[in-house]
């Protein structure tokens, strides 16, 4: 190539550079095309349902979808919910439910050290502990525990992540400033050893994904220096987004959840690490599906709709009303996943799957979580027919929550010794 261009006149040179940059333009363009568009729960919905058809069909190498089974899953969901919320005053999925476990009172001990603040200062701080605690929120593994020093009460798995993530952020170990809040600098500056100290890690407790949950922590303080549109210009930190939000709201009072969404993914969408990239833009929880012709990336965005989940609850308490909840998608991760397939609602194809290790990459995996996606609207959709209930009066955050994520861990629980997933995921603890 470069001894082409040195052996060319310099017309030629210039209109060969003109073509050049004309071509570059084009695929700038289309790039950005496609990259706002992954960014929106409609992608989500819209490439797992071309997954979904083509399981119909029997066209995908894992997996075959049996929804013959569908109203046995839905009855276990809704006998599961109705143990759990007897009167169906069923709370929005998401990270608060979690700080509550054991009965205690985390969230009245943070809103009493809150209660001389603003409105929307009180917001932020909770944005700030939502946003740390979700991204540490992969998969935790079946030998890790967590032993909460002022209850003595010891916790696993998610909750456990939360709680000593909600411990950790009052003890202000996210933070560089006197005020112990989040900042960019803290979670900069954060080191492997104090994030394994504040989770309790040893060689006896080990937690899978220490590196990768410290790297998305890291980034994210980077991140919140470099993009002060969202986190502000003095002192960046997480809650910083609260104002971003309250200026997207119409007529003063409502929000949708996907411009929600949208926000998360555009200003933290360069945390991730080892993801799929389009231009140089890293996607995040965004994968690639041979079988898909064309646009074949399969985005799921797992962490960040169960932030979006987590960060409508602080919004709703500054008076905003959330619109359109039913456009977010259900949580594609291994609870969810883990009923469809131990209820049979998602047959695997080859028996080996189950005696192997998977990367998150994998089309395993992504046919996997692609289909529960779809499943999960599915499940929602009959849930209220069977309840006499519209989508207002139960949307999917709520059938989550009620719902399908505890009966996937009760099942699991059931089949396997402590809980493990049908499938073995290898976890970086980024996504899982």
């Amino acid at each position: 190539f470069h001894y082409i261009i040195c052996h060319i006149n310099l017309e030629e040179k210039v209109e060969f550079a003109i073509n050049q940059q004309k071509h570059a333009k084009t695929l700038n363009e289309n790039q950005k095309q496609l990259i706002t568009y992954l960014r929106t729960p409609e992608a989500i919905r819209e490439q797992c349902d071309r997954l979904f058809q083509l399981s119909c069909e029997d066209r995908l190498k894992y997996f075959r979808v049996q929804l013959d089974r569908l109203d046995n899953v839905v009855d276990y969901v809704i006998e599961v919910t109705q143990e759990n919320y007897p009167d169906v005053n069923i709370p929005f999925h998401s990270r608060w439910r979690h700080f509550q476990v054991g009965g205690v009172g985390r969230l009245e001990e943070l809103n009493k050290k809150l209660s001389r603040l603003s409105p929307v200062e009180k917001a932020k701080v909770k944005f700030d502990l939502a946003i740390v605690s979700v991204l540490l929120d992969a998969g935790a593994g079946s030998q890790w525990s967590y032993q909460e020093a002022e209850t003595g009460k010891t916790f696993r798995r998610s909750e456990g992540l939360a709680v000593s993530s909600f411990r950790m952020f009052c003890q202000g170990l996210f933070a560089s400033s006197r005020d112990r809040r989040v900042n960019a600098k803290g979670l900069q500056e954060l080191s492997k050893e104090t994030l394994a100290k504040g989770l309790q890690i040893s060689k006896k407790n080990p937690l899978i994904g220490l590196e990768g949950r410290l790297a998305l922590l890291q980034h994210l303080g980077t991140v919140l220096s470099k993009n002060s549109e969202f986190f502000g210009e003095d002192n960046p930190r997480p809650g910083n987004l609260v104002n971003y939000l309250l200026e997207k709201k119409e007529n003063n009072s409502a929000l949708s959840a996907s411009e929600v969404l949208i926000a998360v993914l555009e200003s933290l969408g360069e945390i991730w690490t080892g993801s799929v990239t389009v231009g140089g833009v890293k996607l995040g929880d965004v994968w690639q599906h041979s079988a898909l012709s064309g646009n074949n990336y399969v985005p799921l965005h797992k962490l960040s709709q169960w932030l979006t989940y987590s960060l409508l609850e602080p919004l709703q308490e500054l008076g905003l009303i959330i619109t359109e909840l039913d456009q977010l998608t259900g949580l594609a991760e291994y609870r969810n996943g883990g009923l469809c397939l131990d209820l049979g609602l998602l047959e695997v194809k080859e028996k080996s799957i189950f005696r192997e290790a998977h990367l998150v990459s994998s089309e395993v995996i992504v046919e996997w979580r692609a289909l529960t996606v779809i499943l999960l609207d599915k499940i929602a959709a009959r849930m209220r027919e069977k309840l006499g209930m519209s989508a207002t009066e139960l949307p999917l955050v709520k059938v989550l929550q009620g719902g399908t994520w505890n009966a996937g861990r009760r099942i699991a629980n059931q089949l396997r010794e402590n809980g493990v997933p049908p499938l073995e995921i290898k976890s970086d603890g980024t996504v899982f």
